[in-house]
């Protein structure tokens, strides 16, 4: 029989993840019963258990409704007050005092008149001379600079992502993942009609004997793999790692999609790609280098597969729009993307400063150059209910379950953004989280 608390766990995690969204209706108790296939007095405690944790809020002759929002009106546990700012540590944008005049410069240039023509044309997958010259700039990596004329472009980093994807698999195809990996991959995986299958990681990241037997026991048609800064691990691939890894993309004949949208605050190290360039494609974008609010994604792909991935950025409608094409090469050849990566890899010590003097007591891992950090919460914390009494405090956290690939339910450990807010905010915020979990969950005492 199941357990009340193991099918609220569940439902918590819906919400946490955002399967579940604040206002949205959940099924009668007795529907619920049949779906989840157990007793009816069972899904009455599960509504009781998710309303004690304010997660939900029944309405009589309405129903229950998801309310585990910041910002939504529930009552507040006995181990928080309700917090009037939210504070974000979900989203993960890096942004530092310099960077708006810096940009406003190369913008200005491009309004003017005999320069916003051209700039507003149309600009295929393949962009302009110009513009993959500047790309390949941007992207040296480790001392390696990609080959121009293998970069494409998309409208953002996900679209390359997506691109990628496509080119390299069909709808039933099975994609190797990290057993923790990037969530909007995993959205991309379910409209693409293709299944993931999880690889399982160490401290050094994927394992590549991890790929060659889920190769071996079903062909892997390619490999998403995040190598440095990973998220939500943070984890960084040694070189011999990375060796490995490549041997095995060599030898199997498997194609890798590399995402290298953290890489740059360590740009010192090597790709992927430079150890098995006809078998990988490096995706990577602008957003977190430059601004949030520019979109410009990069795909560097091996000529064999060039094609198939400027086909699918059309198909997609995921071509670039030429102004932030334009805005990209002037930036590049200003010192401006140069300028913005070393305060950008500055303030993400500084950040890290603050992680380790509020959490330095708890289990979490991190890297110095890293904006986000794993947290592996204390007993008797699951994430379901940290992530809603963070949220009672005003205070956004994710937890691992939006992570996990292949298992229903994630570890007890949540992913902390640390680039949204100020500094003096993310200090208080981590303070606040730490109080927390020094504290008891209300339910703790129930199981």
């Amino acid at each position: 029989m199941k357990d009340f608390r193991s099918v609220a766990d569940a439902v918590a995690e819906e919400i946490a993840s955002g399967r579940l969204r604040p206002g949205e209706r959940l099924p009668p108790q007795r529907e619920f019963a049949r779906r989840h296939a157990i007793a009816n007095s069972t899904a009455v405690r599960v509504y009781q258990e998710l309303a004690r944790r304010g997660l939900t809020v029944g309405q009589v002759g309405r129903g229950t409704f998801v309310t585990a929002a910041p910002g939504a009106s529930v009552p507040a546990p006995a181990l928080s007050e309700p917090a009037v700012d939210r504070v974000d540590l979900e989203l993960n944008h890096p942004v530092v005092p310099e960077q708006a005049g810096l940009l406003a410069a190369g913008l200005t240039r491009l309004v003017r008149s005999d320069d916003l023509e051209s700039v507003l044309r149309p600009v295929g997958p393949a962009g302009t001379p110009t513009a993959r010259e500047a790309a390949a700039d941007l992207l040296v990596r480790g001392g390696e600079r990609p080959d121009p004329e293998r970069v494409l472009f998309a409208g953002n980093g996900r679209q390359a992502i997506s691109a990628a994807v496509a080119a390299l698999t069909r709808p039933g195809a099975r994609l190797g993942v990290e057993e923790f990996t990037y969530p909007v991959l995993k959205a991309i995986a379910t409209r693409l009609g293709v299944t993931l299958v999880p690889l399982a990681m160490d401290e050094d990241g994927l394992i590549p004997e991890a790929v060659e037997e889920a190769h071996r026991a079903d062909p892997l048609h390619a490999v998403y793999v995040q190598p440095v800064l990973h998220n939500p691990l943070t984890l960084t691939m040694p070189a011999r790692r990375l060796d490995h890894l490549a041997d095995v993309l060599l030898t199997s004949g498997i194609h890798a999609i590399e995402d290298a949208v953290w890489a740059f605050l360590r740009n010192d190290l090597p790709t992927l790609a430079s150890r098995a360039p006809e078998r990988t494609v490096l995706v990577d974008s602008v957003s977190k280098r430059l601004s949030p609010g520019l979109s410009l994604g990069f795909a560097v792909a091996p000529a064999a597969l060039a094609g198939r991935v400027a086909a699918a950025v059309r198909s997609g409608a995921w071509t670039p729009m030429r102004f932030p094409l334009e805005a990209m090469v002037r930036w590049q050849a200003d010192g401006v993307v140069a300028t913005l990566v070393r305060a950008k890899q500055r303030e993400a010590g500084a950040r890290q400063e603050i992680l380790h003097r509020r959490l330095g007591d708890f289990r979490t891992r991190s890297d110095p150059s890293s904006y986000h950090l794993w947290w592996e919460l204390p007993a008797p914390w699951r994430s379901d209910t940290f992530v809603a009494a963070a949220a009672r405090h005003g205070i956004a956290v994710t937890p691992a379950a939006a992570f996990s690939v292949g298992r229903p339910r994630g570890p007890h450990a949540i992913r902390l953004g640390l680039a949204s807010p100020t500094r003096e905010v993310l200090s208080r915020a981590l303070a606040t989280l730490a109080d927390l979990a020094r504290s008891t969950p209300d339910d703790f005492a129930g199981d």
